[in-house]
């Protein structure tokens, strides 16, 4: 029997075990934002304060770390107004020390010797050991103790660049941005996430900094230009950038990162593909599918994301339009993996055109809800309350209702979450598992030592869909069926290693071998830059589909990231950027009409017409979304949860 307080006294709780590690990349980041915050803010080399430890924010490729600001030399700190701009300057700085790649040395010394050769130029000098600390030197940044469970990477630029995100919130709201300066508190917290998660860490090394290049460290305070508010101004000015002129500039500079867990970057498709070894879709593959699809009068078109390049690329589509030409079964499998109960615009993306594909190919269709790999990856454990792993099953039923309200075909169409059907997935799991070594996995999707071993064996279980013999009664038993699965192309990598095992798990005869066949879309942009993909996690960068029409309005308005010129004149003459105007990208995804469409490109495009400025586009994308939203909203009441049920009951489908 546990042993029971005296009465009158307190329980004595057990106290909570520290966080893990993050991974070397977001610690090696961690430096860098500490060394880059102490030029801007002042800090001067000694004991400043806070956590050194980063907190690892669940979500792969991020990270927070919290920094004292006590013997802060920074005048008018106090000052909302400069607060932006003091973090845009400290972003910026960070990764400067990112493309000076830096060697960074990992090391061991007693700490009368450290005291005596470095002095103050330690920063949080507040180890427990007495005898020892752990140090790390990055030149031209700091030399800080390190916690004894941290590694670091090799080079200050491994970690590839650092974006602080949600250095706002929305207007009216009671949250808190994540990057935040509380002045008043002494505090502040950077929420941040690296451009190349899976660098790898580096063993402590002997090397140490002379006791001059430590004292070079003392380098003063960087000159920061804020309208109306006077700051103390030292070295170089950061260049002026709102959100929309820094996601455009990462997208030019920054090489592109693409894998199942970030996009980044300026992509280049084309470029993509070659490196995925998928195909781009040409203009022989689009009429093929125009003659089985809208030739049997099974749609009316095709689906302009198709002619419009949005659905782009390919695996063994081909393949697919011969079973169809030859009447031989094949189904669709898509996805989601269930992280908020509110879906964005972007997550309907691949659901819309599965729900065309359905329509025009009159077949059967699977949706997994992941609700397995978001606990995985995102889950929680509370000493009190215990995981919140059912959460994720209730966000799976709240995502289905969405997915419903885009119009599928109930009788042919099966919803399943994986907490529920796993059981049915088995032993196609354990034959994947079987297939795949563990260099193959880490290889494909970055797994290190730090990994949950839930994570390294997951993707099995997004894999194991692809085989019909997965369904044994939705799909009847038929182990040769086709499989086509639409998607975006960051989760091609999924299915490139599911594809080289396929023919271990079909019948020899198997038509596609196993192999199930892809088709890509490109990502939907976020509002502040036309690069990368939409996050959840940033609402200001979405359109959630339970938005009011004045706050879709409002995003829109503030935030989408426009390609048009500062000043009418030059708009008149020079005309916008299509390219990097989101509201015409997003214009590209959801105006059907494909007149209208190229009469405001080309207007806002040319400075001339109705459409010549980016207030008119703007304007015509509101209206548009708002209908959009209104009319899923309404289809979405009428779902219950028991309809929900029955949509996910084991059954067979009809086809």
């Amino acid at each position: 029997m546990a042993d029971t307080p005296a009465e009158g006294e307190k329980k004595i709780k057990k106290p909570r075990p520290p966080p893990p590690a993050p991974p070397a990349p977001l610690a090696t980041a961690a430096l860098l934002v500490r060394g880059a915050a102490a030029k801007v803010l002042g800090l001067r080399p000694g004991p400043s304060g806070g956590e050194l430890q980063p907190i690892w924010v669940t979500e792969p490729g991020c990270s927070k770390v919290n920094i004292g600001l006590d013997g802060c030399t920074r005048e008018g700190l106090a000052k909302d107004a400069v607060h932006i701009p003091l973090l845009d300057a400290i972003e910026v700085a960070t990764n400067e020390l990112v493309k000076a790649n830096a060697t960074i040395s990992v090391f061991e010394v007693d700490r009368a010797t450290a005291e005596s050769k470095y002095g103050d130029a330690i920063y949080d000098t507040k180890s427990a050991r007495p005898d020892m600390v752990r140090l790390a030197y990055v030149p031209g940044a700091l030399l800080v103790e390190v916690p004894p469970n941290v590694t670091l990477c090799a080079t200050a630029g491994a970690c590839g660049a650092v974006t602080f995100l949600s250095k706002t919130v929305e207007e009216g709201s009671k949250k808190k941005p994540d990057t935040i300066i509380l002045a008043k508190k002494k505090q502040m917290s950077i929420r941040y996430q690296v451009a190349n998660p899976d660098a790898s860490a580096v063993e402590p090394t002997g090397e140490q900094p002379s006791s001059e290049a430590a004292k070079e460290l003392d380098v003063g305070t960087v000159r920061v230009t804020v309208a109306g508010v006077d700051t103390k101004a030292a070295e170089f000015d950061p260049p002026a950038r709102s959100s929309g002129d820094a996601a455009e500039e990462e997208a030019e500079e920054g090489e592109a990162v693409v894998n199942p867990w970030e996009v980044s970057g300026k992509i280049d498709y084309t470029k993509l593909t070659r490196d995925f070894g998928s195909t781009l879709i040409n203009d022989d593959l689009i009429e093929r599918l125009k003659k089985v699809t809208v030739g049997r009068g099974n749609v009316p078109k095709l689906h302009h994301w198709l002619t419009k390049g949005i659905f782009f690329s390919h695996r063994d589509l081909e393949h697919i339009l011969a079973c169809c030409e030859n009447n031989k079964p094949f189904y669709l499998y898509t996805g989601r993996g269930p992280s908020s109960a509110a879906m964005h615009l972007g997550h309907l993306i691949p659901f819309l055109f599965t729900k065309w594909l359905q329509d025009a190919f009159n077949v059967p269709l699977v949706i997994q809800m992941t609700d397995d790999e978001k606990f995985l990856w995102k889950g929680k454990w509370d000493v009190e309350e215990g995981d919140n792993l059912m959460h994720y099953r209730h966000l799976t039923t709240e995502n289905a209702k969405d997915i419903i309200a885009c119009g599928f075909d109930k009788k042919k169409t099966f919803i399943f979450s994986d907490l529920d059907y796993v059981g049915h997935m088995y032993p196609n799991i354990v034959r994947i598992w079987k297939a795949i070594t563990y260099n193959q996995a880490r290889s494909a999707f970055g797994f290190q030592g730090d990994s949950n071993i839930g994570q390294s064996g997951f993707p099995a279980i997004q894999a194991a869909p692809s085989f019909p013999s997965s369904f044994p009664v939705p799909l009847g038993g038929d182990d040769k069926m086709g499989c086509l699965i639409p998607c975006a192309i960051d989760q091609d990598p999924y299915f490139r290693i599911t594809r080289d095992i396929a023919h271990k798990l079909v019948p020899k005869d198997h038509p596609l071998k196993g192999k199930p066949a892809l088709i890509h879309s490109k990502f939907f942009p976020p509002l502040q830059g036309a690069s990368g993909k939409m996050s959840a996690s940033d609402s200001n960068s979405a359109v959630y589909l339970t938005d009011t029409p004045e706050q879709i309005e409002s995003k829109i308005t503030k935030f989408a990231f426009s390609g048009g010129q500062a000043l009418a004149k030059d708009q008149r003459e020079k005309g916008a950027n299509l390219d990097v105007d989101v509201s015409y990208q997003w214009l590209k995804f959801f105006l059907d009409d494909e007149a209208e469409l190229e009469k405001i490109g080309k207007e806002y495009g040319s400075g001339q017409g109705e459409y010549w400025n980016t207030g008119s586009v703007k304007k015509r994308l509101i209206n548009l979304l708002q209908e959009l939203v209104k009319e899923h909203k309404e289809r979405r009441a009428k779902i219950t949860d028991e309809e929900v049920a029955e949509w996910m009951a084991v059954r067979k489908l009809d086809f």
